[in-house]
């Protein structure tokens, strides 16, 4: 009697991948497997058909065999394909692979032996000097480091792990329930397939301590709030001599009492008088690199900016400096005394008053003519 075709049996196409075929055989080997049928031997016969076409089509080399020359590529081997006679996969197994293509486990797929240690982050606050010049800046971090008594591995000094006879060293166990079968975490070893019989006396078999470690860290000029550093290795050793994580240095740069920065530039308020602000001067300002002298025209208006070349910040990433923008605000002076009141009234009234006055004060003049408007557009006049 002429066997059925592979394909056909499991209802794939010719070109179906290997996740394909899986998927296939698991609808078909659940729908047809002797558990559930009860003893039905036509449906006994359908499942060792099914099976048998699996353990051709998922192998590659007996998939390429069985498209080049079909059945005839196995005639020759003994029970079949799959070796009936007790050489095929065993159904739990099989459905261990599928199961793992979906769920990230299955057979081949061991859980990770050892923990990388986890990341650590230390804020670290700045002042702006600091951030634009750079230091060198000393940590200290609490953290679990790993043990010098056992050098990581938790077993005492003469002693080492032993492979977990529980689960035979794979870091997992399989329950069976039915025909299904489920892999789980050993629960002797949690998952790492060794088991520490003589524990170190120091870390009780951790091989991590808890420790403050001191850490000389330099920061680069021109950082900035939001930066980060990343040093490593300097995070938490990991289990039992597994690599250690990453140790995150977050900046965070303090208000300074003069400069705002944005970016490369630096900003800041130079306050200058009335009689500076009319009739021109020099005033000082500062710079990160000392004091420079700010020419201030005459008529100056309160709130002109004036651009310092080169007086900003380098940046850490371009190496580009960036500008210092000084912004000219005019003060009122306070606390006069009578006379000083009555130079500052002569010299209002000296600047008469009306389309005389607008020469002096064009703003003052271009704003009230202005508020006429609206007022004249809102009433219709």
């Amino acid at each position: 009697m002429a066997k059925p075709d592979y394909y056909e049996v499991l209802g794939v196409e010719k070109n179906a991948n290997e996740r394909d075929i899986k998927k296939a055989y698991k609808r078909l080997a659940m729908k047809y497997h002797p558990d559930r049928t009860k003893g039905d031997k036509a449906l006994e016969v359908k499942f060792k058909e099914v099976k048998e076409a699996y353990e051709v089509l998922v192998d590659p080399q007996k998939r390429q065999a069985y498209d080049q020359y079909g059945h005839a590529a196995f005639e020759q081997a003994q029970g079949g394909p799959g070796g009936f006679g007790g050489g095929g996969a065993d159904f739990a197994d099989i459905f261990g692979d599928v199961f793992g293509d979906i769920f990230g486990g299955g057979r081949g797929r061991q859980r990770s032996r050892a923990q990388r240690g986890s990341d650590l982050r230390y804020n670290l606050e700045l002042s702006l000097e600091e951030a634009v010049r750079g230091k060198t800046a000393e940590l200290k971090i609490p953290t679990l480091a790993s043990c010098n008594d056992c050098d990581g591995s938790g077993a005492q000094k003469g002693s080492k792990a032993e492979t977990c006879d529980y689960c035979h060293g794979q870091g997992q166990i399989q329950m069976r329930q039915g025909f299904f079968a489920v892999q789980q975490t050993c629960p002797k070893c949690s998952g790492r397939g060794t088991v520490i019989k003589d524990p170190c006396r120091t870390c009780h078999g951790e091989g991590r301590v808890e420790k403050t470690k001191t850490l000389s860290v330099k920061i680069p000029a021109g950082v900035d709030t939001g930066d980060r550093i990343r040093l490593a290795g300097e995070g938490e050793a990991g289990e039992h001599g597994a690599p250690a994580g990453d140790l995150y240095v977050q900046v965070h740069v303090r208000e300074h009492p003069i400069f705002r920065r944005d970016g490369n530039n630096l900003y800041c308020d130079v306050p200058i008088s009335f009689t500076q602000a009319a009739l021109g001067g020099e005033v000082e300002v500062p710079t990160l690199d000392g004091r420079v002298k700010l020419k201030i025209p005459q008529e100056t208006q309160t709130g002109r900016m004036f651009r310092l070349r080169g007086k900003g910040v380098k940046s850490v990433r371009s190496g580009v400096t960036g500008d210092l923008v000084c912004k000219a605000v005019l003060e009122t002076p306070v606390n006069l005394s009578n006379r000083q009141k009555e130079l500052l009234q002569e010299f209002e009234d000296s600047m008469g008053k009306g389309a005389e006055a607008a020469k002096y004060r064009p703003k003052e003049r271009g704003f009230f003519d202005g508020v006429k408007k609206f007022f004249d557009d809102l009433t219709g006049n």
